[in-house]
């Protein structure tokens, strides 16, 4: 169903792949957008390896809504690991494209947990996010992608 990597002197393990997911802050969510339009955003995020499951927030209405609602279906790509090999000068970069369904978390007590979960991961401490989820937790919209398909490569940046 969902295409292997051509080059496959590129591609890296699902393990490695899902360290960088794990490890980066991150990633392009892009979902079928407004007129046979890809839209891609940037965005913060968390991945729940055991549930198989990525998590961001955002706003409750827009583009990015608008689009899950007519068509679940998602790419999120997140990049790093950069690294200069002592043979070579360019440097090599790590990514991981994941294929999934998205939902909006309906459920506002699911949603500021998760949220809370999500936060910890960007804030210094949880009695800043406790504060924050205290003025505006019932504004969250959390997302969550369903993940499908994951594939990760290495790329030699010339």
């Amino acid at each position: 169903m969902f295409r292997e990597i051509r080059k496959k002197k590129n591609k890296i393990s699902i393990e490695a792949a899902k360290e960088l997911l794990k490890n980066e802050r991150r990633g392009v969510f892009s979902v079928n957008g407004d007129n046979g339009y890809p839209y891609g955003i940037p965005i913060n995020y968390i991945y729940c390896e055991d549930e198989g499951k990525i998590y961001f927030h955002g706003a409750k209405a827009g583009h990015k809504v608008d689009s899950i609602k007519k068509c679940d279906k998602v790419c999120f790509t997140v990049y790093g690991n950069e690294t200069v090999k002592a043979e070579e000068w360019a440097p090599f970069l790590q990514s991981a494209v994941v294929f999934g369904r998205c939902r909006l978390i309906a459920d506002q007590d699911e949603a500021v947990e998760l949220c809370r979960m999500f936060a910890g991961k960007y804030y210094p401490d949880m009695k800043l996010v406790d504060e924050e989820l205290a003025v505006s937790g019932k504004a969250v919209q959390m997302f969550e992608i369903t993940i499908e398909h994951i594939s990760g490569k290495e790329i030699q940046e010339i």
